[in-house]
């Protein structure tokens, strides 16, 4: 069964810090104008490490220059390290009091470990290539990958009532919260919960495999990745790990964007050719709010918003129901365009009015059961298939490899 680990995590000394001014969403979500705004806040933001960018004054490149960086911290003691192994409770608070509470710790990824991981997404090569270069330079994980434990009465032995060693609240209001649990009695609960049953990557698959890859490239380089017992070593990836029931999650859609269109193509018709496709109504924003707001698989341009019903074979055609294999059927046929994602309809709505999509295609979210039922099959949905939110913050702890040898 799947090995979880406390670690010794290093984390900001929130006497020197606003935890508030330093935290930063996972690398995957953070546009050049949002990566401006948090490197703006403070000078030891965790973008800065996460999304790292080059030293024009050193002439380090931006991988170097994260690895500097985060050694400057630690020199300067904003970053302190825990005394011992702990794992790390944490809860993350919508505005509407919705509450996701997870514990954060080091996830097997050896090879027997490695069996009872299950992916449920694809991933894009370019993504491995950057985390792989990121995690060689600075030898740390930064960011944790999202676990789904499939352990029933896994919150019980983690979630806490009392006042958080640490807090902050993000842009969006989220509040996120973190206590840390060292005695060895609640270790032990929750390192035999987890333990227990499988556990299913939700989010940060490109960082989970690119665990796997440097963990990899120390065997061919005859390196020994080793067992180490305090939660340190390449054999672990700093894992957050939520129970899976549908009362802690949210899953949303990523919808898809087009650009670059030759005019003159009928959208519409393409999409015919796999979809039965009904006129919705014109392009006004409200129409593609109250599309994005109920749920439904739509086609939107500036010439009107269309639902889509997928035609008889074409579930089989795709390999799937989901939206994300059928739509991705049309967009295949389509000639050379631009495709991009976005997590909101808001967001898609912005990019018509903007102009900077000629279409958008609004997907329905996935189900957990979905998910679940995928992994246990040990297919992986196609890539941008889900968007669970809130994201778990980089910067609520780091873990290095060496674990402060």
């Amino acid at each position: 069964m799947p090995r979880f680990e406390p670690f010794a995590g290093l984390r900001y000394d929130t006497r020197r810090v606003d935890l508030s001014t330093v935290i930063a969403p996972p690398y995957d979500v953070i546009g050049a104008e949002e990566r401006s705004r948090l490197a703006a806040q403070h000078s030891a933001n965790a973008v800065r490490i996460e999304l790292p960018e080059p030293d024009q004054h050193t002439g380090l490149d931006r991988y170097a220059n994260a690895a500097k960086q985060l050694e400057q911290w630690q020199e300067d003691r904003i970053l302190l390290r825990d005394p011992g192994p702990c794992f790390y409770a944490y809860r993350m608070t919508s505005p509407d009091g919705h509450a996701t509470n997870g514990v954060i710790g080091a996830l097997g990824i050896d090879d027997r470990s490695a069996e009872q991981i299950l992916p449920h997404e694809q991933t894009l090569p370019k993504a491995k290539s950057d985390r792989l270069e990121l995690l060689q330079a600075t030898g740390a994980n930064l960011s944790p990958i999202w676990g789904l434990s499939l352990s029933p009465g896994l919150s019980k032995t983690f979630v806490r009532g009392d006042v958080p060693d640490v807090h902050a609240v993000d842009a969006d209001g989220i509040r996120h919260e973190l206590w840390v649990i060292n005695d060895p009695e609640a270790i032990s609960a929750v390192r035999d919960a987890v333990g227990a049953s499988p556990v299913v990557i939700a989010d940060g698959h490109h960082r989970y495999e690119t665990a796997h890859a440097y963990r990899r490239g120390l065997g061919a380089a005859g390196v020994a990745p080793g067992r180490d017992a305090d939660g340190s070593g390449p054999d672990l990836v700093m894992a957050f790990v939520v129970e899976l029931t549908e009362e802690q999650l949210e899953v949303g859609p990523i919808h898809r964007a087009l650009a670059g269109l030759p005019d003159g193509l009928d959208l519409v018709d393409a999409f015919s050719s796999w979809f039965d496709v009904t006129r919705a109504g014109d392009f006004d924003g409200r129409t593609s709010s109250a599309l994005g707001e109920i749920g439904a698989l739509a086609l939107v341009t500036p010439a009107g918003a269309w639902l889509l019903s997928p035609k008889d074979g074409t579930p089989e055609a795709a390999g799937s129901p989901l939206d994300s294999s059928m739509v991705a059927l049309v967009i295949a046929e389509l000639p050379d365009h631009e495709l991009t994602f976005l997590n909101s309809w808001r967001e898609a709505t912005e990019a018509l009015t903007s102009e900077a999509a000629q279409a958008v295609v609004l997907l329905r979210p996935v189900t957990v059961d979905q998910i679940a039922e995928w992994a246990h099959a040990g297919r992986r949905m196609p890539p941008k298939s889900t968007y669970f939110h809130p994201k778990p913050q980089t910067g609520m702890v780091f873990r290095t490899l060496d674990g402060g040898r």
